[in-house]
């Protein structure tokens, strides 16, 4: 393949949960600049709506809201999916959320909430698309899932997220775990183990602590949304075929230097 074909994802088909803010957008944005048919989901519609229109003024996107919470609404989201296209190339699992509470005073109820949309989601999504995903996987280009991980499933964080860090380490075993169910049916699954980045989910801990952060870094800045959009388009086109089970961490060396 020509090189200049290598990284290319477009005309591909594409899902990107939690695709209207943070993380989510960065790929999605990414993906849809890059020539692909990209469907984003998130929990709000009108803001999902919103983003969509705005990604559809450089590209092709589309809104399906959907709150992944349940096994029935990712099973509802495939639906919704299948009745527009006949094939899938990739699914990107970034639907996520968090909480902090000292562990004196950690909830049930965080595990619980942390774990269903964070683990959960992501196992039932890619059992309900894998029709789709196995229409569209050859053994030259398979079908791609994306699990979004964190770097605080690698190592240990400052801040007590116990239900988070431990759903991430989960993600990260997950998606070994398909990799090798799968792979025997050309789809590949690999997790992106992001760091700091700017997202709504980190605005608090980078408003208290942004600068510090930047200089645990080797190289000493957090992360940009041309960061993540690179990551996903390189598992996402030919040039990562053959990658499977990885979890790559994309944080400036923060959990991998220490």
């Amino acid at each position: 393949m020509p090189a200049s074909e290598l990284f290319s994802v477009a005309g591909k088909v594409a899902l990107v949960t939690g695709g209207s803010r943070g993380i989510g957008l960065m790929i999605a944005r990414g993906f849809v600049e890059a020539g692909a048919r990209v469907y984003i989901s998130s929990r709000k519609a009108e803001v999902c709506d919103r983003v969509a229109a705005e990604l559809s003024e450089v590209g092709e996107c589309t809104s399906l809201p959907a709150d992944l919470a349940t096994e029935q609404e990712c099973v509802d989201l495939a639906r919704r999916v299948a009745e527009r296209e006949d094939a899938l190339h990739v699914l990107v699992n970034n639907a996520g959320a968090t909480w902090g509470a000292p562990i004196e005073e950690f909830p049930a109820s965080a595990f619980d909430k942390v774990l269903d949309l964070n683990v959960k989601a992501p196992f039932f999504l890619t059992r309900a698309l894998l029709p789709l995903l196995r229409a569209a996987a050859t053994p030259d280009d398979p079908a791609r899932v994306i699990n979004i991980g964190s770097i605080d499933g690698i190592q240990v964080p400052v801040l007590e997220t116990y239900s988070y860090s431990a759903s991430k380490a989960a993600v990260h075993q997950l998606t070994r775990h398909l990799a090798k169910r799968l792979g025997p049916w050309h789809i590949t699954v690999n997790a992106v183990a992001p760091g700091p980045f700017e997202s709504k989910m980190m605005a608090e801990t980078l408003r208290v602590a942004g600068d510090a952060i930047a200089k645990s870094s080797p190289l000493g800045r957090i992360g940009r949304p041309d960061d993540m959009a690179g990551v996903a388009i390189y598992l996402a086109s030919r040039a990562g075929a053959y990658v499977t089970g990885a979890v790559i961490p994309v944080d400036g060396g923060i959990a991998t230097t220490k």
